[in-house]
């Protein structure tokens, strides 16, 4: 019954994602021209809520001892969903193609605006060094309550250069008081519907009687990301390619940030060097990857089929990684 119950859960609270996910593309469009923000300065507003199911899955695995489940959550939402959000995004944005690309390879393109590059992926990419840099070296290996506030304040820089650079001229729009209502309400039902998917997640694992890091790793990690695949497809059908797949690096910039910040209060350690090594190194491949192809994309600032074909094939060699060297399942 408990199966059942907590399966039922977890199907309605995704439901409840999506729906919450469908209000946020039209209010985020009016508020980014209302503040003369760029739209990846937006995505990195909107972020705050689709990322609070990791923010939410760590605080309640750190009050609760079990700090496994908040690392395997942190690292697998950051692999996972660079492939997954970026071919969301692509497919939802075919028929938001500009007519006047002729040539069928050139319509088959993802194309972002420069602060994409600029505003989102290179921040993240150092953010993930500078975690490499304070959690592995030997002698100051683990999560510490230093640095849990050295990331809440990285996190402040990166959100204020993303809100300052690259401004707009501020454009008049109206707000009609039912469309905050809902605005609002969609927001907090995206919250409540993902933090209610990994609660429900995480009664199944220990149902299941499937190990903790395992758990956070590969199903935390994949349901958290739920709400954040309905809010790309939403926002990239309505035209905002770029806020859309700018979504990913600014979720996963919080999840580094912010989410890390409680497990660090309770000074959790890095109990498998080689199993956190080989998630944090594959975090920074993707972000990597990320960035390269939107500098180097043809054209520049841009996802053809084929580098997003490229972003779910260092998906799979990870999988590979974990599964044949990290946990050797045919040793």
């Amino acid at each position: 019954m408990n199966l059942i119950f907590w399966t039922l859960v977890l199907l309605i609270s995704v439901w409840a994602a999506h729906w919450g996910a469908d209000q946020l593309a039209n209010p985020l469009q009016k508020l980014r021209k209302q503040w003369g923000l760029n739209e990846a300065a937006g995505a990195a507003l909107v972020a705050l809520a689709t990322a609070s199911p990791e923010i939410g899955t760590n605080t309640a695995s750190a009050l609760q001892g079990l700090s496994d489940i908040g690392l395997g959550n942190l690292l697998g939402s950051n692999i996972i969903s660079v492939p997954v959000i970026v071919g969301v995004a692509y497919w939802a944005s075919q028929d938001q193609t500009s007519p006047s690309l002729k040539n069928w390879s050139e319509r088959k393109v993802l194309q972002l605006k420069s602060e994409a590059l600029s505003v989102q992926a290179l921040p993240y990419v150092g953010i993930c060094l500078l975690a490499a840099l304070l959690l592995l070296p030997k002698p100051w290996r683990g999560l510490q309550p230093i640095d849990g506030w050295m990331m809440v304040l990285v996190y402040g820089v990166y959100l204020g250069q993303a809100i300052l650079r690259k401004r707009q001229k501020r454009q008049s729009v109206s707000w009609q008081r039912q469309e905050l209502v809902v605005s609002i309400l969609g927001v907090a039902v995206l919250a409540g519907g993902a933090y209610l998917t990994v609660t429900a997640t995480e009664k199944l694992v220990e149902i299941l009687q499937i190990s903790q890091i395992l758990g956070g790793l590969f199903i935390t990690s994949t349901l958290s990301i739920a709400p954040e695949v309905f809010a790309t497809w939403s926002i990239a059908k309505s035209g905002q390619a770029t806020a859309a797949t700018t979504s990913v690096i600014a979720d996963n910039t919080v999840t580094m940030t912010l989410a890390l910040f409680p497990l660090a209060m309770v000074a959790t350690p890095i109990k498998d060097i080689q199993l956190f090594s080989v998630n944090l190194v594959f975090v920074i491949v993707l972000g990597s990857f990320y960035a390269g192809f939107i500098q180097w994309g043809t054209p520049n600032y841009s996802f053809s089929l084929r580098e997003v074909g490229v972003l779910g094939l260092i998906y799979l060699i990870y999988l590979a990684v974990m599964l044949f060297g990290v946990f050797q399942i045919w040793g």
